[in-house]
Order: structure tokens, then C-alpha cells, then sequence
């Protein structure tokens, strides 16, 4: 849990969003963005005609509330909520190492 207290409305922690459904790990590619960071996530794809996988990414714009504030590198780890604005439904919830 973050260590010091913010005035964000949308923080899981301080704030009043709630989340729900899938809880995801990646690596933030860019933070360069107002309270929104991209978080990228690599998974293997099976690809049946040659029997073998294939790597695939997907980038997730997630909420980054102040308290946590990660950067470029870090491994965080996001969960699903209620849609933040247009393209944002995800928040980070947690920074493992970066």
C-alpha cells in the first residue's frame, strides 16, 4: 500500500474508486502523461498450424495516482475499474520493483 496520503479522488487507496475484474502486471513504457501511465504487458499467443507460440504485447493506459507514482521501468500492477476517461478503465494498484 502507498506510504503517504493524496488528495485524488480516483485512488484505490485515499480516493473513492473501486475496482473489480482483472488484476494485471506489466512494465510502465511511458508516464509522460498527467496522472496516466502505459503500461505494457507481454503474453504468449498459440499459433496451431505451426504448433508453436508467438510473443504478443498489449499497452493499457492506467491511472497512476500520486501516492504511488511510478516511472518509466517500474513493475507495477494494475487492476480493472470503472472507466477514468475515454481510453483509461485501468489503475495502478501496486509498484513491485523499479
Amino acid at each position: 500500500m502507498a506510504s503517504e496520503a493524496c488528495g485524488d479522488l480516483n485512488c484505490p487507496f485515499h480516493g473513492h474508486l473501486r475496482t473489480r475484474g482483472h488484476v494485471i502486471e506489466g512494465v510502465v513504457v511511458s508516464a509522460k502523461m498527467e496522472k496516466t501511465a502505459i503500461v505494457r504487458r507481454d503474453y504468449l499467443h498459440y499459433v496451431p498450424k505451426y504448433e508453436r507460440y508467438e510473443r504478443r504485447h498489449s499497452r493499457i493506459p492506467a491511472h497512476n495516482p500520486p501516492c504511488i507514482n511510478a516511472r518509466e521501468g517500474d513493475r507495477v500492477k494494475i487492476a480493472e475499474c470503472r472507466p477514468i476517461s475515454k481510453t483509461v478503465a485501468f489503475v495502478i494498484i501496486e509498484k513491485l520493483k523499479g
